[in-house]
């Protein structure tokens, strides 16, 4: 049984296990829950469906690595019966609130994640890398304990949140194989991604890319003159036929290396619509959800790259 095959299996079982798992207490109607990011909120609202109100802080084309928590944010973080947020300091600063104890019921979604499928981060020593969405069979091992804490403020709902844990990881990992269809069709040549920063590392790990950011992993970090060079060396070695803005993202950084690979001969093409990096986009669209995020990505690297 291949690793990605055990991780699914497991991921299964520990959604029923949590259907049944000892209740600590009740609550009444729906369960308020406050998330921070997009990702999260999609997640919650698959898993809790009708039972749970969810108030998301972060919206679409929000970039998380900058936002600060207003007195608004820490209001609906104090009612909240429970808080969830994404980890591995993707939050930045505001991990700080999150963390500080007097929040009662917080779960932070990367801490299920074994640190030995986790990349590390080159700009940050004893640092992982926090997109882990952008890897489907790793990202479906934040849903059973998502499950099993629903579970526990409304226990009455437990199977229901079970099976919507079950049909969100179905979802996820059907996106992960029309995805990988799509992708392995770009010719080996052009198998480099490069984007805004650098989010799309475990993306290059699921589906075969080699990926390059402009800026590093938080988008505080800035692109240096020799980091430019760099990446357009590889780009007119390698003849590689696009570069990629980021919905939540300036494409500053990448008009720089379009506009210096041309000074070097070489054009390069920016698609329009920028991949979707650490936000989801608009509700109610299909890259809303992250099964419709992870396929617009692949169709809109696959398409840009020259899949054939």
């Amino acid at each position: 049984m291949s690793s990605g095959t055990r991780r699914i299996v497991v991921a299964s079982a520990a959604l029923l296990l949590a259907a049944c798992s000892a209740p600590a207490e009740s609550a009444d109607d729906r369960v308020d829950v406050t998330v921070t990011t997009t990702h999260a909120a999609d997640l919650v609202r698959a898993v809790g469906g009708e039972h749970v109100d969810v108030t998301a802080l972060m919206g679409p084309g929000v970039d998380p690595h900058l936002y600060r928590a207003s007195q608004g944010d820490v209001r609906a973080l104090a009612d909240a019966d429970l808080v969830v947020y994404h980890g591995l300091f993707l939050e930045g600063r505001m991990e700080e609130v999150l963390e500080a104890g007097a929040l009662e019921r917080v779960v932070a979604l990367t801490d299920a994640l074994p640190t030995e499928e986790l990349l590390a981060s080159a700009d940050y020593p004893g640092q992982h890398d926090p997109h882990v969405w952008f890897d489907p069979e790793l990202w479906v091992q934040v849903v059973p304990p998502l499950v099993e804490e629903l579970s526990l403020v409304a226990p009455e709902h437990a199977e229901d949140f079970a099976a919507g844990g079950q049909a969100y990881v179905t979802e996820a990992l059907a996106a992960h194989a029309e995805a990988t269809a799509l992708l392995d069709a770009v010719p080996d040549h052009a198998r480099l991604l490069v984007t805004s920063h650098d989010a799309f590392g475990y993306f290059g790990r699921a589906y075969g890319l080699e990926v390059r950011g402009v800026q590093g992993l938080s988008t505080e970090d800035e692109a240096g003159v020799a980091d430019i060079r760099r990446l357009v060396d590889l780009l007119v070695e390698r003849e590689v036929p696009a570069l990629f803005t980021e919905s939540s993202v300036s494409p500053a950084s990448i008009t720089a290396v379009r506009e210096a690979a041309a000074d070097r001969g070489w054009t390069v093409h920016v698609p329009e619509e920028g991949l979707y990096s650490d936000a989801l986009g608009e509700p109610g669209t299909p890259a809303g959800t992250y099964a419709g995020m992870l396929l617009a990505n692949a169709e809109l690297v696959a398409r840009a790259l020259g899949a054939q």
